[in-house]
């Protein structure tokens, strides 16, 4: 799997499963379409329950056979862009009728013949098995690349920039503070760096260090600042002709967090600062592996578990606090706050409130895999710190568990951050309610799509989609229970 793009099934690749002896009729052009589903309705305009990239079954026993009808039926699908219309041969028809096979023609849609000992269910069966395999082999991929880019960075950021672009089968730029070229991979891609560079000046010249895409002949280029705290240390382009699935942009997420640690690292012991937010922020998202074994070195010199993070508001720009109490931690500040982890055991947030004063919100200790979750928890103390007037409030003395955050600032920014990659999407209102049934279902299909009013298989499809927006593993249970906490905080509910 190259560009862990997560491409479904082909039409093709289904035609050419012997055991279902299906037949094409028209549409040979259209074999590369994707199959995303399998949909079975008899309806003569099934098109309200259908989301696109579907393989539809019928056997037309709802409509007459005449020119009009046939017409008007694909006509509609075709419409709809579902991959293509199987029609079951032998049950209320003895042939594909002739009209069908015409307007199939006429509208470019893809036409198969499911003959009448093959069960429909059988089909769904089969592009439900590719399905299945194809996301395996998606996780298997991301889980080997993402391990493979953490031995690379050991090697320094060119290393870093060569296996992103041979994992993800595209090609990638490093380009310094300046603008200038430090790196391309493959080596001729150098060529796109004069073509990009307008963009790379815009991004270098706004205030606000946030990605930009551009155009290379057909192709789509992704900008990602480098460097943390606001300062610039280089931009990292990625240059695709197709899109990325979420293995894929988690991939170049990570390469970013390594790359961003790396030119701080480079710039010199004058920027200890900078290497300390970097390192705190990779940590903070995950994007550093601290069980591979060649992280170990590293592992050796970061603060002893269990860790707490502590979090107080930063008062000016002069960055976090650098008081002999806080020698042993890991300082930062971002977003008008200051970030400190320590070992819990040289208590760090009492710490940081003798260093700034108050008000400060500490996370419970835990492990550096509890750090992606850690940040959020310490900035709900934090709120509670301030609206109660207290100097230090730790996370396990809050009231209301975890369904507390509903209600403060802190819980509404994680929710919006979780669910923007679905709130951003034209269809976000269906897709956050089937995620909404889905979770409180328990994962339980039939029960998620009665309480939605709609067949399990239109659910199954619609889940899917979610998984390829969202950067997470629906079947992490902490993954759900985040997604879960946040639907609550961002006042979606689940229906009576």
């Amino acid at each position: 799997m190259i560009g862990g793009c997560g491409m479904p099934p082909t039409l093709g690749s289904v035609l050419r499963i012997p055991r279902l002896k299906l037949r094409l009729r028209t549409g040979e052009e259209h074999l590369d379409r994707p199959v995303r589903w399998v949909a079975v309705s008899e309806l003569t305009d099934p098109t309200p329950y259908l989301a696109g990239g579907e393989l539809l079954l019928t056997t037309g026993v709802r409509w007459h056979e005449t020119r009009q009808t046939a017409r008007e039926y694909v006509r509609r699908l075709a419409g709809n862009d579902i991959s293509g219309l199987g029609f079951g041969s032998g049950v209320a028809h003895d042939e594909v009728p002739p009209s069908l096979v015409e307007a199939a023609h006429q509208c470019g849609l893809p036409l198969v013949e499911v003959p009448q000992r093959t069960p429909f269910i059988a089909v769904g069966k089969e592009v439900s098995r590719l399905l299945a395999k194809e996301e395996y082999e998606g996780l298997s991929w991301a889980f080997s690349a993402q391990r493979h880019l953490t031995r690379a960075a050991l090697r320094g950021a060119e290393s870093v920039v060569d296996r992103l672009a041979g994992e993800l089968g595209t090609w990638a730029l490093l380009l310094g503070a300046d603008g200038l070229l430090r790196h391309a991979a493959p080596a001729d891609a150098a060529r796109h760096a004069g073509i990009v560079e307008p963009d790379v000046r815009k991004l270098r010249a706004s205030r606000q260090r946030a990605s930009a895409s551009a155009a290379v002949g057909g192709e789509t280029v992704a900008l990602q600042p480098l460097g943390e705290g606001g300062r610039l240390q280089g931009v990292l382009a990625v240059g695709a002709a197709h899109r990325l699935g979420p293995e894929g942009r988690t991939l170049v997420n990570a390469a970013v967090s390594l790359l961003s640690l790396e030119l701080d690292r480079a710039a010199g012991p004058g920027h200890d600062r900078q290497r300390q937010e970097g390192l705190l922020s990779a940590l903070l998202n995950g994007a550093v592996d601290l069980g591979h074994s060649g992280a170990a070195r590293l592992r050796e010199t970061l603060p002893g578990e269990p860790v707490t993070l502590a979090v107080a508001e930063a008062d000016t720009g002069e960055g976090p606090p650098m008081a002999r109490e806080l020698e042993n931690c890991l300082h930062s500040e971002e977003e008008g706050r200051i970030l400190v982890l320590g070992s819990a055991a040289d208590d760090p947030a009492g710490a940081l409130v003798r260093a700034v004063g108050g008000p400060v919100g500490a996370a419970e200790p835990g492990t550096y895999g509890d750090l992606p979750v850690a940040r959020s928890r310490a900035e709900r103390a934090l709120a509670e710190a301030r609206n109660t007037g207290r100097d230090l409030m730790r996370a396990a003395e809050l009231p209301g568990g975890f369904l507390g955050m509903v209600d403060t600032a802190a819980g509404t920014r994680v929710s919006r951050e979780l669910l923007a990659p679905l709130e951003d999407h034209r269809l976000a209102e269906t897709l956050v309610r089937s995620l909404r049934a889905y979770l409180a279902a328990a994962g339980r299909w039939d029960t998620a799509a009665e309480s939605l009013g709609v067949h399990r298989h239109t659910l199954r499809y619609r889940i899917a989609r979610v998984r390829e927006l969202l950067p997470g593993d629906l079947d992490d249970p902490d993954y759900r229970a985040e997604l879960w906490l946040a639907l609550r905080t961002a006042g979606h509910p689940p229906r009576p």
